[in-house]
Order: structure tokens, then C-alpha cells, then sequence
């Protein structure tokens, strides 16, 4: 299947009409605009998922957005992708108060073809864990890597797990009993689509193949349970190593910002 054909799917599987795991998160579908409310006032719970806009209705539809959150003290992330309309929407959103965060590049694994290989990094051992206690390692993780402190990784995934375990596996790789890296896999059921989030890595452990390892468990658990393809928001690092395996660029997306 081409790229075309696929980012159509895309769209209209997982951006126009998301379901969403936690039943906290609620979905709202206006004729334009595809917006997800959460529990929580932080941007990371908000977002403008999918948008339909032309020159003409931009405008008024991003104040409507920004209005909408706002009242209700909320930050939202309006998430642009490359082939969003009108070709200015960026533009448009920072005017109205939205600040881009790093771009990344959407790609995508057909799952009917080759998947990547498997790899048994040395002195690391992948695991696929059940218990949510365990999740706060990921959040010691993206401290170490990242230099932040945020906890609400975990407690997501925690929720998540908890409303639909069949639609969340989270992997921690381990190495002399501290988890050097992490990654975990969502299954959109009714779709064709399952999607990667995490890899971070820490700096030590890197190069030793722990992040291709990661995505070949998670691949063979997408292709087993019968999802066609597997998407990535790649960053820059990562891009190169997803092409290797056989991913393919569908195109751009960049998070835009509204704190309330």
C-alpha cells in the first residue's frame, strides 16, 4: 500500500475519530476540528487531534480552540501534521498564542512485509511488564535522560492499563536490575493501526542495539495480534534507525502549545 493510501487511513482511523482507552479522556467531534478533553489541566491531557480548515475558517476555529481550553483553565497541544490545510496553519497558531515544540516526522511499518529483526542486546533482558507499581521506572528513566521530573507517565499508563488492558503492552529493558531503557506499544482495536511511544535510552547503555530491540518485540506483538501497520513520531535520533528497519515516511508532525 502507498503512503497516500495509508496517511488517509490514518487520518480517518485514529485522528477523526480516536477512541480513546481511558474513559477519562473524552473525545469531542465537531464538523472541523477533533478535540480530546482529559482529567488533568496540562496540555499532555488536551489536545486538537485532527482538523479539517481552509484560509477562510482558520482563523476562527483556532480562537474557538484556544477559547474552549482556556475557560476551562486547561493547556492544550494542537498537534499539526505536515499535510494539515491551510499550508500557513502554524503561522495562524502561534499568532494565537500556541508555541511549536521540536518538529518530528511521522513514520510507518507495514506489518504484511518484512518486520525487523529480532536482537539480544548483551547483558540486557526485555521485559514485558504487567505491574503498574513497576511503571515508575519509566519516570526515573526520563529523568535521568531528559533532566525533568515529571511523574505523569506513569500514572497514564497506569490508568490506561487499567481501563483496557488489551490495548497497552509497556516493555522495560533491564540490565543489572536498573531499567536502562523503555518503550511501550498501543492497539487501536477497529483500526488497521497499532503505535510506538518511548525508547529514551540512558546515555551509557546506548549503541548496544536495546532501542532496535525494543522495537522488534513490539512489532512482533502488533503483527500477532493481527494490525496491519505501526506507527512512530520519530525524532531526529530515532528516524534513522526506524528507515533501517523498514519504516517509511509518511510526513511531519510538530506539537503547538497553548498554556492556559
Amino acid at each position: 500500500m502507498d503512503e497516500t493510501e495509508i496517511l488517509r487511513r490514518f487520518d480517518a482511523e485514529l485522528r477523526r475519530a480516536p477512541v480513546q482507552a481511558d474513559p477519562a479522556y473524552r473525545v469531542e467531534q465537531l464538523p472541523d476540528v477533533t478535540r480530546i478533553v482529559g482529567p488533568g489541566p496540562g496540555a499532555h491531557d488536551n489536545f486538537v487531534q485532527w482538523s479539517r480548515l481552509d484560509a477562510a475558517s482558520a482563523a476562527a476555529a483556532i480562537i474557538r480552540e484556544a477559547t474552549f481550553f482556556a475557560s476551562q483553565g486547561r493547556s492544550v497541544e494542537w498537534k499539526l501534521y505536515g499535510h494539515d490545510k491551510p499550508a500557513d496553519l502554524g503561522q495562524r497558531l502561534e499568532v494565537a498564542g500556541f508555541v511549536p515544540e521540536e518538529p518530528e516526522t511521522l513514520v510507518v511499518l507495514d506489518l504484511d512485509g518484512a518486520l525487523p529483526p529480532p536482537v539480544d542486546p548483551a547483558g540486557v533482558t526485555i521485559e514485558r511488564v504487567v505491574d503498574p507499581v513497576r511503571f515508575g521506572a519509566i519516570d526515573d528513566l526520563m529523568a535521568a535522560v531528559y533532566g525533568t521530573d515529571d511523574d505523569w507517565r506513569s500514572e497514564v499508563l497506569g490508568a490506561e492499563l487499567a481501563a483496557a488492558p488489551d490495548r497497552l503492552s509497556v516493555y522495560l529493558a533491564m540490565a543489572d536490575g536498573h531499567c536502562v531503557s523503555a518503550g511501550w506499544v498501543r492497539f487501536h482495536p477497529g483500526t488497521g493501526f497499532a503505535d510506538l511511544w518511548g525508547g529514551a535510552t540512558r546515555p551509557h547503555w546506548r549503541g548496544r542495539g536495546i532501542y532496535r530491540a525494543l522495537v522488534a518485540r513490539r512489532a512482533a506483538e502488533a503483527k500477532q495480534r493481527g494490525f496491519r501497520f505501526l506507527t512512530v513520531d520519530a525524532s531526529s535520533e530515532s528516524r534513522p534507525i526506524l528507515e533501517r528497519l523498514g519504516f517509511r515516511i509518511l510526513t511531519t508532525t510538530t506539537p503547538y502549545v497553548r498554556e492556559a
